[in-house]
């Protein structure tokens, strides 16, 4: 599409669950015939350097950050090696990098190499500014799906379930979403109140949004729209779902610290077991369980004797969520012997595990994920019904939308400090992975979505995806803005 190597720029948060989909997003764009400088921290530099594939002419900068300038523990440049009541002081941190982002931006500029565009992160809202100030398009990208997030930017703009004594909620601006429980909700918003450190945070970036050129959203118009339509109105800017945006399985692997078990070994260990009988569980990049969850959670799984399944493990709540594992403390006496040992219908991956390779095999018939976006596309872009076990930001938004609108999900639990027993977690595990008929019509309904997505991303002569329209469209939209630029 370009008819040079224009640059563009592309700036995520430092999550993990960000830089991939950033990474991901950075790897399509060069591939159509764009550079691109992909901006971050050193540390996180430093790791995306192993994750870029060899073919890659990707450009790395850091821009230097000292995370004990701003009250972190040291090193701490990503929220996976953060408690979570730590993720709003790196969110706040994150401001300090806008000098020498403006300053890369600016250097460029007067280089004579101006960039056709930045891409920046949903948490970097003052980024719109820094590139409107310059005369360079912008656009902001979110890893999160439209519903999910419609709800969380409502949220926080609105706190609707402080103006009610009911659990139950609308959002004034949303009400396509439906009704909302108190339960839905993370610790962060049940606390705000319009002066805590979330509400001020949100309520200066989200609406800071509106200086962009439109949004970028990893998911697909064909399941999202509803979702798609309320950042249409709310924003008046243009909306491309251009998703899935994932990375490969191997530049996944490479993006990921070497820790856990190997693909070679799980996909062995799954050959050996019959079509759909494997659930893999998985809580994603930065979460984890209580320990009393996590005990209940293994009861549940001895007691589904004829359940194979994969689960990734790091240490629950209130422990050093980089530590070792420690099964015979945190698992009830005797089960990883019995389950895992002798009875070898279970594995237990610490940390990490091949997510993409595991989802890929025609063993696995159910994820029991914290419904984090990226897991949910891996997901459902192989067909495998989800049960949601949501956990933080908008999480629960995305199990509500799976489960009520698109029909492949049983919600299990939410959050950490949900109570739960073995015999309820029994009861939805089987309505996934047993023949029962809602289990069978959440399989269907998987496959269909799965053909979605498929069709949302061809890109052959005479036919193109609504997914590869919609890039093609935000392409477009730079270039003309650039050359529009140019002639005036």
């Amino acid at each position: 599409m370009a008819e040079s190597k224009e640059t563009i720029v592309m700036f995520p948060f430092m999550a993990q669950g960000h830089i991939i989909p950033f990474l991901a997003l950075a790897l399509q764009i060069e591939q159509r015939g764009f550079n691109i400088i992909f901006v971050n921290t050193p540390r996180n530099i430093k790791e995306l350097r192993q994750a870029i594939p060899p073919c890659s002419a990707i450009r790395l900068h850091e821009i230097p950050f000292d995370a004990a300038d701003h009250g972190l523990p040291p090193a701490a440049e990503n929220t996976d090696i953060l408690p979570y009541s730590l993720v709003i002081r790196l969110l706040e941190a994150s401001a300090s990098l806008k000098p020498a982002f403006t300053s890369l931006l600016a250097g460029l500029v007067r280089g004579g190499a101006p960039p056709l565009g930045v891409v920046a992160d949903i948490f970097f809202g003052w980024s719109a500014e820094v590139a409107n100030e310059l005369g360079l398009f912008h656009a902001v990208f979110s890893g999160s799906g439209g519903f999910g997030l419609a709800c969380y930017y409502s949220m926080w703009l609105n706190l609707p379930h402080r103006t009610t004594t009911s659990p139950e909620f609308t959002l004034p601006d949303f009400s396509d979403a439906g009704k909302l429980h108190v339960s839905q909700l993370t610790e962060s918003f049940i606390t705000a109140d319009g002066t805590d450190r979330w509400s001020v945070f949100q309520r200066k970036n989200l609406p800071a949004w509106s200086n962009s050129n439109g949004v970028l959203f990893n998911s697909i118009a064909e399941i999202d729209q509803i979702g798609l339509a309320y950042f249409r109105r709310k924003l008046n800017l243009p909306v491309w779902p251009i998703g899935p945006v994932l990375l490969a399985g191997d530049n996944r692997t490479r993006a990921r610290k070497q820790t856990g078990m190997t693909p070679e070994y799980c996909i062995h260990w799954l050959d050996s077991k019959p079509p759909n009988s494997v659930l893999y569980i998985s809580f994603g990049s930065m979460n984890t369980i209580s320990a009393s969850q996590m005990t209940q959670l293994a009861k549940a799984l001895n007691k589904i004797s004829y359940l194979n399944f994969i689960w990734v493990v790091r240490p629950p709540i209130g422990f050093d969520i980089t530590a070792e594992f420690r099964a015979e403390e945190w698992l009830p006496e005797g089960f990883t012997r019995r389950v895992v040992e002798e009875e070898r219908r279970g594995l237990i991956v610490h940390r990490w595990a091949p997510q993409v390779e595991i989802l890929s095999h025609e063993s696995v018939g159910g994820f029991l994920s914290h419904c984090g976006w990226n897991s949910v596309l891996e997901s459902l872009g192989r067909g495998v019904p989800i049960l949601g076990w949501p956990m933080a930001a908008e999480q629960f938004f995305n199990a509500k939308f799976l489960a009520e609108e698109i029909g492949v999900c049983v919600e299990v639990a939410g959050g950490v400090r949900f109570a739960i027993r073995h015999e309820d977690l029994v009861e939805k595990i089987e309505i996934v992975m047993s023949e029962s008929e809602r289990g069978k019509e959440m399989r269907r309904r998987a496959g269909e979505v799965k053909e979605m997505i498929r069709e949302a991303i061809r890109d052959e002569e005479g036919f193109k995806g609504s997914s590869t329209k919609a890039m093609d469209e935000f392409l477009e939209a730079a270039l003309l803005m650039k050359k529009t630029t140019q002639l005036g």
